[in-house]
């Protein structure tokens, strides 16, 4: 096993940030030449302009990201899901990352747990962790410079995962054995197949007793129920004097009832021609003739007289 995991023959794209000097990244590329051969079977990618490449799906064996010296890229979840698009089925990613032990301190850094995950979320299996170092001080003042993050609680992540030994999107027909079906019909007790069926001859049979349904009802099932029991609880408040819309419980014709008792009842039925035809203990005495049907709003100091 090479360096990396790298063995002869596979085609390995090695994903690099503008962070570390470009003496590291042409090392790296050269020593991956070796373990692999020299027939173009070794391509390095920008990791911003990975997602615009023109790579084929499926094209490439492992991919080094993050691992040239004084890198300090971060992947995104774009970045991720197009490193799992050019890996092979069964292909292998190696990727170093900068992640913080604390969450909320940088959200554009994950924490160490957070790496993992993402990698599982971009369509890659076998995720395991398998390097966590401190950075050095020429790391630290480099992270610094370009992302201008401050702290000292960061780390350097290696981790790897694999592309599923099946392309995204194929399918497979499956095979479904249902086993072979018996033949002749299955044996049945009689008598228990007696206890499930009914045909018309049973029905004119005189020794079957069929129940009948009203007979299940006791006298507390027929009873009306108490309106006030139908109520929805908010109905039951105290001081409600207003229906909800559409009323099923009662409280609206309640309501109406009231309202109608409330109005004053002429009792000779000629009040609405005036004070002529009045009584003298009449409501609307002293007020305007008006017209039958009509609704009159009587003052409080007239009902109360009357």
């Amino acid at each position: 096993m090479g360096e990396y995991g790298v063995v002869p023959g596979q085609r390995v794209a090695i994903i690099w940030d503008s962070t570390p000097p470009a003496e590291a990244l042409k090392d790296l590329v050269e020593r991956i030449q070796v373990l692999v051969g020299t027939e173009n079977r070794v391509c390095v990618e920008n990791i911003n302009q990975l997602c615009q490449s023109a790579h084929q799906e499926s094209s490439v064996d492992v991919v080094l990201s993050g691992v040239v010296p004084g890198s300090t890229g971060q992947h995104s979840a774009e970045v991720l899901a197009e490193i799992a698009r050019i890996l092979k089925p069964g292909g292998r990613v190696l990727l170093r990352e900068l992640v913080v032990t604390e969450s909320g301190k940088n959200s554009s850094i994950k924490t160490a747990a957070e790496l993992p995950t993402a990698l599982t979320l971009s369509g890659l299996v076998k995720v395991k962790e398998l390097q966590k170092e401190a950075l050095t001080p020429e790391e630290a003042q480099s992270v610094q410079e370009h992302l201008g993050y401050q702290g000292n609680d960061l780390l350097l992540v290696q981790i790897e995962g694999r592309k599923p030994n099946f392309e995204v999107g194929s399918s497979s027909q499956l095979r479904l054995s249902l086993g072979k079906k018996p033949s002749g019909k299955a044996s049945v007790d009689p008598s228990a197949a007696k206890l499930w069926t009914l045909s018309a001859n049973d029905m004119n049979d005189e020794e079957m007793d069929l129940l009948d349904s009203d007979e299940l009802l006791d006298s507390e099932d027929l009873k009306k129920p108490d309106p006030s029991s139908l109520r929805a609880p908010s109905c039951k408040e105290m001081g409600k004097k207003k229906a909800c819309k559409n009323c099923t419980c009662g409280l609206a014709e309640e309501l109406e009832q009231e309202k109608r008792s409330s109005q004053p009842k002429s009792a000779c039925g000629n009040c609405y021609l005036g004070d002529a035809f009045r009584c003298a203990s009449c409501p609307y005495l002293g007020m305007p003739a008006f017209k039958p049907g009509e609704k009159i709003l009587l003052k409080e100091n007239q009902l109360h007289d009357a």
